[in-house]
């Protein structure tokens, strides 16, 4: 069992999944900050208010924070969108493997004409 677990642990897929997984996390915070210091002073400014994560409105003993849930929203809209141009400019600087192209080796006259003479010989038989 300890040999099947290393076998899957160590193959190559588990590892990549692993640091993507930390890039993840890191580009994450990247975004993170982008959205919080960059991005909502920016919708702060066109609407008019602070901060969007502070809307809200009180249906009697209720408070609903919908300012939260728009600020959500906006995350994930911005991270989905980074991460589309973060993985669309990486294929573009991967290099398409074209598939070989099978050449047939050319023949030579010498061969061409030992062929002529085969069939020729099958014809008379």
């Amino acid at each position: 069992m300890w040999k099947d677990f290393k076998e899957f642990a160590f193959k190559g897929n588990v590892l990549d999944l692993a640091i993507a997984v930390v890039i993840g996390a890191a580009f994450g915070n990247i975004v993170s900050s982008l959205v919080a210091n960059i991005i909502t002073p920016i919708i702060a400014a066109l609407t008019g208010k602070v901060d969007v994560s502070g809307l809200h409105v009180t249906i009697g003993n209720a408070n609903l924070t919908y300012g939260l849930f728009l600020q959500s929203i906006i995350d994930f809209l911005i991270i989905a969108f980074s991460i589309f141009l973060f993985v669309r400019i990486l294929m573009k600087f991967k290099r398409k493997k074209e598939p070989a192209k099978e050449e047939t080796p050319a023949i030579d006259a010498k061969e061409e004409l030992l062929k002529e003479i085969r069939d020729l010989l099958k014809e008379k038989q």
